[in-house]
């Protein structure tokens, strides 16, 4: 039996095709979103929510074409974002992305507009979260006439292929959303209204996992899901460990836990059936050697030559990480916190015999992976550990990486045979939703590590 997964990402969408028995991805197809929308202010990041949706449905095509008969359908996506709907379910707005800064917009007090709702609700709040977006579009008078409700995008794009006309959507989307409380499973309704906002706007959580409905052929259309958590449901097999680095772009650990967390290291976010993740981000991770590598190729370049890639030199010199002396200590928090955005990054311990290209390579690796387990070892609820699973290009490309990964938690880390995480976990989440597996525990467990 063959069930896709969908995965709805700022860049680019990606649809996979899983075998229910084996976990073999039989087929994966990647295409550019190409719906980011020209802007006026250099804060927006608006794309097209039906240019997305003409994309998905060229893709899903394609794999019914190729791989039919398809069991079912599984979504996620960029799940801070927003667009709103009118009441048959229309777009009426484009998609203000995760990325959008409006929330970041001075508003009053010498406050944000992010700041204002945190300070009102009690909630932890940031730029881009979907509930930041409406109320500065709210106070702004940018809310369309005929909208009657918003969501994130992979939401609109299942109501569509399921033939609704009001959004349903996952725990984990509407914690995404902020404004969520997690304990009674629905939104903050007091403080939406507080902070002037009509709770109706608010799309309708779903108490469990359900069949949105079918598409015009007949194929089950799971309820979406955020993507972190389908990355971790994609990831992680259930006998295989709590914890999930991913090491892109950013940085981001998760780790499953029972409860909600007891600190403030990690952010608590719904995962499945009453279950969490712990939830911890390095805004740089793995951009950190990016920007080591765009220095080297300067230096390179300074000299009068021309080299395109520098991760083979990088690559080099990280394998001589254990035999040196003096350690460097590089924070890699170059682009700050999400605490504190203005925070940047540090060299210390900076001297004659470790001023070497090694030291530096060495002492970022070490920077990317100090910050993560720091968010981990903070967490009160922190336990001793299975084994780690790692993923993303950083991890993927870099052994030097995975190596000290598995020194610092002092545990093996095991790598996905499939490197499309999140549209892979998608397919379990739809897998165990339609009923090919009793939970998405037991869909967990075909996962295959390399």
């Amino acid at each position: 039996m063959r069930v896709t997964g969908i995965d709805i990402g700022t860049t680019s969408i990606c649809a996979v095709v899983v075998e229910s028995e084996t976990g073999v991805v039989t087929d994966s197809l990647n295409v550019r979103n190409e719906a980011l929308l020209s802007v006026c202010n250099p804060w927006e990041c608006l794309q097209d929510p039906d240019l997305i949706l003409t994309q998905v449905r060229h893709l899903l095509e394609n794999c019914i074409e190729k791989h039919a008969p398809i069991a079912g359908i599984g979504l996620t996506g960029q799940m801070h974002g927003i667009l709103y709907l009118d009441r048959n379910g229309r777009a009426v707005s484009p998609l203000y992305t995760w990325q959008d800064g409006r929330g970041d917009l001075p508003y009053r007090d010498e406050k944000s507009y992010a700041q204002a709702l945190s300070d009102l609700s009690g909630h932890h709040l940031a730029t881009g979260y979907g509930s930041v977006t409406h109320y500065y579009n709210v106070i702004n008078g940018l809310v369309p006439e005929d909208a009657v409700v918003f969501c994130p995008i992979h939401d609109y794009i299942a109501l569509s292929l399921a033939g609704r006309e009001t959004p349903l959507i996952h725990a984990s989307d509407a914690a995404g959303l902020g404004l969520f409380d997690l304990r009674k499973g629905e939104f903050d309704v007091a403080v939406t209204r507080a902070a002037g906002m009509s709770p109706e706007m608010f799309p309708q959580v779903a108490k469990r996992n359900i069949v949105l409905g079918h598409t015009a052929a007949g194929i089950p259309v799971a309820i979406a899901v955020g993507d972190n958590q389908a990355s971790f449901a994609g990831s992680v097999a259930t006998d295989r460990g709590d914890i999930l680095v991913n090491i892109g772009t950013g940085g981001q650990i998760s780790v499953f836990s029972t409860e909600p967390s007891a600190g403030t290291a990690l952010e608590t976010r719904p995962f499945d059936d009453g279950t969490y993740l712990l939830v911890g981000s390095s805004l740089c991770g793995g951009r950190a050697l990016a920007l080591l590598e765009e220095f080297f190729r300067r230096i390179v370049r300074a000299a009068g030559y021309e080299c395109a890639d520098m991760y083979p030199l990088i690559n080099s010199l990280a394998e001589k990480f254990a035999d040196l002396d003096n350690e460097l200590k590089i924070n890699t928090a170059f682009c700050g916190t999400r605490e504190d955005p203005s925070l940047r990054g540090a060299i210390t311990n900076l001297g004659t015999d470790n001023f070497t290209p090694e030291h530096f390579v060495a002492a970022t690796l070490w920077g990317i992976v100090d910050e993560l387990y720091d968010k981990y070892a903070s967490e009160p609820s922190a336990r001793s550990l299975r084994s780690v699973v790692a993923s993303g290009n950083g991890v993927r490309k870099n052994p030097v990486l995975r190596r000290m990964l598995e020194m610092k938690f002092g545990t093996t880390v095991e790598i996905p045979l499939h490197r499309e995480e999140a549209s892979y976990g998608a397919a379990l989440f739809a897998m165990a939703t339609i009923g090919v597996y009793p939970d998405l525990d037991a869909a967990r467990r075909i996962i295959k590590y390399s």
